[in-house]
């Protein structure tokens, strides 16, 4: 069972509270993007994990793809599986590619073993094994709140317009970034401002990991201020960062000059 482990952008994203638990509340869309990893499974007596593609610093254990397979082989008693992911969106980005490669995994499990897992269910499984794994699962456009793993379906129209996602030679890990946030009410409701035009949305959709995190990390304002500067319509910083993204009519031609040294993604949104 092959399957391609997509990325998400975050449309807002705004940190409400600290929780009891340690954990932080959040209000965000997620967006589905093309940027994907390959995760195949196959089942067999015994787990092996297989990685290509840009290099993990994480113990296979700790691995996102292990432990999605642990919880339904403790859940459902799974023999084994040989699993092997060929990792191409950036780690420490914002992108949830380790989440998305985890709900791949839930799902092939799901269709090789024959488990009969509604969604529904391999959502709840999926939100076990980190805050934006359950999205993954449904992979819509999706207003996010508590850790990020209740989820409501929300309309977002960005038919036709192109997508450049900037992911410079640095990662911003979350804690740190979570450290910079001082957690407040949002000043508008993230689901009508995502609803309105996108003229609208370069003062009214906020990051609130921004501030702290440009402020450490310089070259991330001067790529969102570039990407505005070439055309954008909206730019912002994904997630905690450390990968940016523009929303334009048309991507400039001289994209790879104006953001050398970074990592680059394109894609025409339908």
């Amino acid at each position: 069972m092959l399957l391609f482990s997509n990325a998400k952008i975050n449309l807002g994203l705004h940190v409400t509270q600290r929780r009891p638990d340690g954990f932080h509340s959040i209000e965000t869309v997620f967006f589905p993007i093309g940027w994907s990893d390959m995760v195949e499974v196959v089942p067999g007596q015994s787990f092996t994990l297989c990685c290509t593609g840009l290099r993990m610093d994480v113990e296979q254990e700790g691995n996102l793809c292990t432990r999605a397979f642990r919880l339904l082989q403790q859940e459902l008693g799974l023999p084994g599986a040989n699993i092997f992911l060929h990792k191409q969106v950036p780690l420490g980005a914002g992108l949830g590619g380790g989440s998305g490669n985890a709900a791949a995994v839930l799902q092939a499990l799901n269709a090789a073993f024959r488990l009969g897992l509604s969604q529904r269910r391999l959502a709840e499984y999926a939100a076990q094994l980190g805050s934006d794994c359950a999205f993954f699962v449904y992979n819509t456009p999706m207003l996010a709140t508590g850790r990020g793993e209740i989820l409501e379906p929300v309309a977002v129209n960005l038919s036709g317009y192109e997508l450049l996602v900037v992911k410079p030679p640095l990662s911003v890990s979350t804690a740190e970034a979570y450290a910079g946030v001082t957690p407040q009410a949002p000043a508008a409701d993230l689901r009508g401002v995502v609803s309105r035009s996108i003229e609208t949305w370069r003062e009214a959709l906020v990051n609130d990991f921004e501030p702290s995190v440009f402020a450490k990390y310089p070259p991330l304002s001067r790529i969102k201020n570039a990407l505005y500067g070439c055309g954008a319509r909206y730019a912002a910083m994904s997630g905690s960062g450390a990968a940016l993204f523009g929303v334009f009519d048309k991507i400039p031609a001289n994209a790879e000059r104006l953001f050398t040294g970074c990592t680059l993604f394109t894609q025409k949104i339908s």
